[in-house]
């Protein structure tokens, strides 16, 4: 399936530069803020704010789907006086039953909506449908408060209070009267029917962090499942959680977790100033400055959706519905983004030099396994580049390298192709992408394939081979003690050049 194409492809080795869709939607300062940060996470096109219910009244602030997750966003805005003679822990109650404790009703009621199958607007005269689909039968409901307003009465309340976050305690209060709070600042929330409480504060560290909406889904998911196994789960603020998850990693299986893995234990406390601590590390430092290389995945993913969304897109993929290679691209998490982009720029920057026409294909595995990425670059003589089929041309070497790929590694059953000419050699670079399902790789596609690329020889010599790498989420600050290279060595980052070409410039 050809996708279709945008211009420039933009390689940027030294800070985060992201193509930014254009925002829409929100209408007090913190709604737009909260449309940003949803639009950058889960992008425009999954993304809609201010949806409509068939009464004609707003839904929620923010909901944005893909795949089987659905994020319900609320933002709700009201000052907390923090320099009054009133009791601050009435002010807390009222601040609270109006903030919280109504949206929170609110928010299961808008599940209970969608659950039904009632039909979404986005606007409220009811003329514009919700384009998405949601499977109803795999829908997991992510719903998500984000309450302005008390930051500043609780840090003012406290000396111990370090960013003015809110706490929360999740536990079994089912089928008990509400009662007022005994701290103000601190939230009881019902295990049984959880709902993400985000705040001034953090709402910038959690989907600033967590700015995929693999890793935003994850970070929910254990939670979640969390909150259902344990009897007590209490923090003193999102932050502070976000960086336990962090530092809990299941080898086995290959995913962070909230907890322990004692089943003994049944209740967990985590103390204020743990994001703190985990924003200090070398660690944390060292993956932020690698990840910068990730953002190059976003500017590919970005750009071809505000071409899908201006019109402009070529191809026949209609990214809203059915499966694409931007889809896929979507799907995966930092860390692997980082990985991938890094293996394309490593591509770009060993682009052959050479006269007249030239190639080179890169293979990569996605964090699925089953799934892979085949970045093909070719270099298309000056002669034949004004042609009218040259795009045409292009896409079908792109797939015949894609069913060179399968033919070679039969372990993928899923290869997305992205195909460019070298940015080395051209200003104006123009992508196309094939998603090519290979699930059912019958005797005839083989043979059609392997007959084709008999005029290419893609994976028919060492060079054009699979790039394996390996994988880890965060980096490992280098040893002071480590031995520094040579400056004709190769480069102990992995990257193949010598030091003086790469890090010891």
């Amino acid at each position: 399936m050809a996708l279709g194409h945008s211009e420039g492809i933009a390689v940027n080795h030294g800070e985060k530069e992201i193509i930014t869709l254009s925002i829409t939607g929100g209408v007090t300062e913190s709604e737009r803020m909260l449309s940003q940060f949803c639009q950058n996470s889960f992008l425009k096109l999954w993304t809609y704010p201010n949806p409509y219910k068939d009464d004609g009244k707003e839904m929620c602030d923010s909901i944005a789907v893909f795949g089987d997750h659905v994020f319900i966003f609320f933002d709700r805005n009201n000052a907390l006086p923090h320099t009054t003679d009133k009791d601050p822990l009435v002010l807390w109650e009222r601040w609270k039953s109006k903030v919280i404790d109504k949206q929170v009703v609110t928010a299961h009621g808008v599940e209970r909506y969608i659950r039904n199958g009632r039909p979404i607007f986005l606007d409220g005269k009811k003329t514009r449908s919700f384009p998405l689909e949601i499977n109803l039968e795999k829908a997991i409901f992510h719903k998500i408060i984000v309450a302005h307003g008390a930051k500043e009465a609780c840090i003012s309340s406290s000396p111990e209070n370090i960013y003015g976050s809110l706490a929360l305690t999740y536990t079994d209060i089912s089928g008990e009267t509400p009662t007022e709070s005994a701290h103000p600042f601190t939230l009881v929330l019902d295990k049984n029917k959880p709902v993400h409480i985000l705040d001034s504060h953090n709402l910038e560290i959690v989907l600033g962090e967590l700015d995929t909406v693999t890793d935003f889904a994850n970070y929910l998911d254990a939670k979640t499942t969390a909150i259902t196994h344990l009897k007590v789960l209490s923090y003193c603020g999102e932050e502070d959680l976000l960086a336990h998850y962090y530092k809990n990693f299941d080898k086995k299986n290959q995913r962070h977790y909230i907890g322990t893995s004692d089943l003994k234990i049944n209740g967990v406390m985590i103390a204020e100033g743990e994001w703190r601590d985990y924003l200090e590390s070398e660690t944390y430092a060292a993956t932020r400055v690698a990840n910068v290389a990730s953002y190059m995945w976003d500017e590919l993913i970005q750009r071809t959706c505000q071409y899908f969304i201006d019109e402009k897109l070529l191809g026949n993929a209609d990214l809203l519905r059915g499966p694409s290679a931007i889809y896929e691209m979507v799907k995966e998490p930092r860390f692997m983004r980082r990985i991938l982009a890094e293996g394309m720029i490593q591509a770009i920057d060993t682009f052959p030099t050479m006269d007249g026409g030239g190639r080179k294909v890169t293979l990569m595995s996605s964090i699925t396994q089953t799934t892979a990425y085949l970045f093909l670059q070719v270099k298309i003589p000056d002669k034949f580049k004004f042609e009218t089929d040259v795009r045409e041309k292009r896409q079908a070497i792109l797939e015949i390298a894609c069913g060179a790929a399968r033919n070679k590694f039969p372990n993928f059953t899923k290869i997305v192709g992205i195909g460019v000419e070298p940015p080395k050699y051209s200003s104006t670079v123009a992508e196309d992408f094939i998603l090519m399902p290979c699930e059912t790789w019958t005797e005839e596609l083989r043979s059609h394939y392997q007959e084709l690329n008999k005029s290419w020889n893609f994976f028919e010599t060492p060079s054009l081979n699979q790039r394996k790498v390996m994988v880890s989420e965060f980096v490992q600050p280098p040893s002071r003690k480590s031995h520094v290279p040579g400056r004709n060595e190769r480069c102990t980052c992995g990257s193949g050049k010598k030091f003086k070409k790469c890090c010891g410039k």
